[in-house]
């Protein structure tokens, strides 16, 4: 089962941090930024540093190709109003992508973008514009990430993401992320899942699923407001989230835990044994925090 979490990435120790984090939780794989999400402040990839890292792996059974990278936050490729910001968007997210290919790593997650006013068909055109810039001319699969609906945001159902998809001039270089929390916040049915993968494989098919982010959330169904839980704390609940993690469609899928952390103690370790045992702790929090 390839089930991690986030982990950071800091510019001492890099890949190799993040890896020996992971094996910390019990992870068999992993999602990390290149730098902070919320900035453009970037250290140069050490690669000897990147070697040790990939060494680490290989003795730990963990497969590179089904590492993740997530793309920064402040990325928006769905609002031209003011092209300069537009222009750094595309422009910041080659340098990620160039990051990628500097780590040996395959896959980047991205928030497809919030319109922020101009509607979605400009938004997705707007996209779909950018995307065929940055994925010209590189191996890296970035994979579209279904998001909750929040505001002004694209993606938070599968025809938006099939435009874009639709739009893609190199159709092997995009993919989907499914996020529990966004899909349920978004109006999905994450409780009948078999129905909602027989929806997406018709919409735009199940090969393009690449990732998921397995996360409960506070909210009810059609919220849209995008407040991850704690996995079994919240409206999706710990056997259906289950059911999502071990489907046989998915099992080669990595699965990746977003959920919030604990009096500022991750989560992580506790999560995943609790997956690895199909077995609900309704405890876990007061044992996060001892």
């Amino acid at each position: 089962m390839l089930i991690g979490s986030h982990v950071s990435f800091n510019n001492k120790d890099q890949l190799l941090g993040s890896v020996k984090e992971a094996l910390s939780y019990g992870s068999t794989t992993f999602m990390f930024y290149t730098g902070a999400p919320q900035n453009t402040t970037r250290s140069k990839i050490d690669n000897n540093i990147t070697k040790e890292a990939i060494d680490l792996m290989n003795k730990n059974n963990i497969d590179y190709s089904k590492v993740i990278v997530h793309a920064p936050y402040i990325i928006n490729l769905a609002n031209n109003k003011e092209i300069d910001k537009y222009d750094f968007s595309i422009r910041f997210l080659k340098e990620e992508v160039k990051r990628c290919e500097e780590l040996g790593i395959k896959y980047l997650v991205l928030h497809p973008g919030s319109h922020v006013g101009l509607g979605i068909d400009a938004g997705i055109n707007n996209i779909i514009n950018a995307l065929n810039i940055v994925l010209n001319n590189t191996n890296i699969t970035i994979l579209l990430e279904t998001m909750a609906g929040k505001g002004t945001e694209i993606g938070s159902n599968f025809n938006e993401l099939k435009r874009i998809i639709d739009g893609i001039n190199n159709k092997d270089n995009i993919g989907v992320c499914l996020d529990t929390c966004h899909l349920n916040d978004s109006g999905y049915d994450v409780t009948d899942f078999d129905k909602l993968l027989a929806l997406f494989n018709q919409e735009i098919g199940l090969s393009k699923v690449k990732c998921i982010h397995i996360n409960d959330s506070k909210n009810t169904i059609s919220s849209h407001k995008d407040r991850h839980e704690n996995i079994g704390f919240g409206t999706i609940g710990f056997d259906n989230l289950i059911k999502i993690i071990y489907h046989e469609k998915l099992k080669d899928i990595p699965k990746i835990l977003e959920t919030p952390y604990v009096l500022d103690k991750a989560p992580y370790k506790y999560e995943i044994d609790m997956i690895k045992n199909k077995k609900f702790d309704s405890n876990l929090k007061s044992k996060i925090v001892i």
